[in-house]
């Protein structure tokens, strides 16, 4: 099936493949750390700890296939900078399974980051957050030469995808703010 590593860190389906094994890796990276945190005395070891893994594991693997090649690699890729056009022509040809993988891209960094970091406690600095990440990757993909299509639909939907996930830990994340602040009382 895979023969060369080429093809284990250079397709899709190796990408997938390599995620998939990394899971048990990463399910027992979790209470590992967490102890090791408990151990340093830090505030919620194991929330931290399932955070950081959480941003990784979910992260990681969508951004690796976004910064694959395409099929020529060192030419140019399309560059479309008129909002909503892409997700129009998506809409127009059936293909939301594009605009669902787009708003999966940061959504783990969108529900995971809030509860690691306090700064980022709300959805508009998540949507901020997924867009700032978004932009450094579609710029990238373009001053790379990747053969990709650098879009700034890309850029919102994966910012949306982030804050709309961040509506998922929503309650973990306020009840910390809030426990944060009866403790400041």
């Amino acid at each position: 099936m895979l023969n060369t590593w080429q093809e284990w860190v250079g397709t899709e389906t190796g990408v997938v493949l390599l995620s998939a094994m990394a899971l048990p890796v990463a399910v027992l990276t979790v209470p590992f750390l967490a102890l090791y945190r408990k151990h340093r005395e830090t505030r919620h070891p194991w929330r931290t700890a399932l955070a950081d893994v959480g941003m990784v594991y979910g992260t990681v693997p969508w951004v690796w296939i976004i910064m694959l090649p395409g099929a020529e690699p060192g030419t140019a890729g399309e560059l479309s900078l008129v909002p909503f056009a892409d997700i129009a022509d998506l809409v127009a040809h059936g293909d939301k399974g594009q605009i669902i993988g787009n708003m999966l891209v940061f959504a783990a960094l969108g529900c995971f980051a809030p509860l690691r970091f306090a700064a980022i406690r709300s959805v508009w600095r998540v949507f901020l957050l997924g867009a700032a990440c978004s932009a450094s990757l579609e710029v990238l993909q373009f001053v790379l030469m990747l053969d990709r299509v650098s879009s700034v639909d890309d850029v919102l939907l994966n910012a949306t995808g982030a804050a709309l996930a961040s509506v998922l830990s929503l309650f973990w994340w306020r009840a910390n703010a809030e426990e944060r602040h009866l403790v400041a009382v």
